[in-house]
């Protein structure tokens, strides 16, 4: 029984010791099923091709091949694998399903910490898997990957028309290409539009109100999954919340803006700057001022119902004749704002919430105050004179320079003590 080695057209690898036996198409069928590929021609080392059994012998090495020519395994391992350890030769890689072919010294050369280089600077030594035409095999993007294949081979980034940034840049950072990815960071960076700061004016903001639904909640503040400079409308929940949004940092800015008498309830101005802005007999019923800038507004008159204006800032604003009591029982919140030489004379104040709040050098003359939680509050030169303060707490306030004339109703040690 004689037995020859079998290699596939080419190679010098992976070969398959079998017995001859039958007919040449007995043998072609057993290279077939032994080296996974349609066998139809045999070759001895010297390239010539078999059309006889009778002319194999004994540990022959033959070459099977699909029908393509003889191919010298020895000269095709000196200009693929490069045994003298030249940069110089050609390679093709299958990138997501298309071919792109360069040389070895493009991957290599530009970017010699990236991963391409590391891939294919020595022989096999991430063992890359190629497919049946020898490309190497990499599964990513080839739109992205090509502007990266052209930066290695020139040092110029060229993005075609339709391609996205976003995607060069993170396939620059999967393959380690730093220098091309900090040139992709600023080139992005540079592609979106300055961000604008303007204030809203009363047409534009009207224009929003006039286009939300009255069963809807207009939100005139960021959120965390909004990264757009831009103002833009969201609708969540079809019928039932609109949002506004600008800045990731902020809310919207209406600073001066002319928003009087306007029916704003229920609205959301969390962290919105209204400095400054006119305010006066507007209806903010329920809205929610958290954290908003208030500074040198003016909201004389306004209806303040039910309001949420935790940890705002209101230094220097006009709040006079301000009705904070709602007939409900739903009690306003100002818990740790900052009401600096704020003037509220003569506000309905009934249940308010002031604990911790700054109203230092304060204008409160005439307030109504009943049942008001002014724990640890800040009352430093505050003007209470006329105020009812009947139940109020004022436990831990600071009360020095506070004028307390003409009080409606006497001020008892237990509302005050520390």
């Amino acid at each position: 029984m004689r037995r020859v080695t079998l290699f596939v057209n080419g190679t010098s690898r992976n070969g398959k010791v079998v017995a001859v036996y039958g007919t040449l198409s007995d043998l072609l069928t057993v290279a077939s099923n032994k080296l996974g590929i349609r066998a139809c021609n045999l070759y001895n080392g010297k390239g010539g091709l078999i059309d006889d059994i009778t002319l194999i012998r004994d540990d022959d090495v033959l070459y099977v091949s699909e029908g393509d020519a003889f191919i010298d395994p020895q000269s095709d391992g000196k200009t693929s694998d490069d045994i003298s350890g030249s940069h110089t030769d050609w390679l093709t890689l299958n990138i997501g399903g298309r071919l792109f072919t360069t040389t070895r010294s493009t991957l290599v050369s530009k970017e010699p910490d990236s991963m391409l280089a590391h891939m294919f600077r020595e022989k096999d030594v991430w063992g890359n898997k190629q497919d049946e035409r020898g490309a190497y095999l990499i599964d990513r993007s080839p739109e992205y990957f090509e502007p990266i294949l052209n930066y290695l081979r020139h040092g110029q980034i060229i993005v075609n028309e339709g391609i996205n940034l976003l995607g060069v840049l993170e396939e620059a950072r999967f393959f380690g290409i730093e220098q091309m990815a900090e040139q992709l960071e600023v080139a992005i960076k540079n592609s979106h539009p300055p961000e604008d700061h303007s204030p809203l004016s009363r047409k534009e903001f009207v224009r929003f109100l006039l286009a939300t639904p009255t069963k809807s909640e207009l939100r005139c503040q960021v959120e965390d999954i909004c990264n757009s400079s831009d103002v833009c409308c969201s609708q969540f929940d079809v019928g039932i919340k609109v949002s506004f949004f600008l800045f990731p940092s902020q809310g919207l800015n209406f600073s001066g803006a002319d928003l009087s008498r306007l029916d704003l309830r229920y609205i959301n101005f969390k962290m919105a700057n209204l400095s400054r802005c006119n305010l006066t007999y507007a209806n903010l019923c329920c809205s929610n001022l958290e954290r908003a800038d208030l500074s040198g507004a003016n909201l004389d008159g306004a209806n303040l119902q039910g309001v949420k204006m935790l940890c705002s800032n209101a230094e220097g604003a006009s709040l006079k004749g301000c009705n904070f009591e709602d007939p409900s029982g739903l009690k306003a919140n100002l818990e740790g704002a900052n009401l600096k030489g704020v003037d509220m004379e003569g506000s309905q104040m009934t249940g308010i919430n002031l604990r911790v709040a700054t109203l230092k050098n304060a204008k409160l003359k005439n307030c109504n105050l009943r049942g008001a939680t002014l724990a640890g509050t800040d009352l430093e030169n505050c003007d209470l004179s006329g105020c009812d303060l009947q139940e109020a707490n004022l436990r831990g306030s600071n009360v020095k320079g506070a004028i307390f004339e003409e009080m409606l109703t006497p001020l008892h040690m237990s509302q005050s003590v520390r």
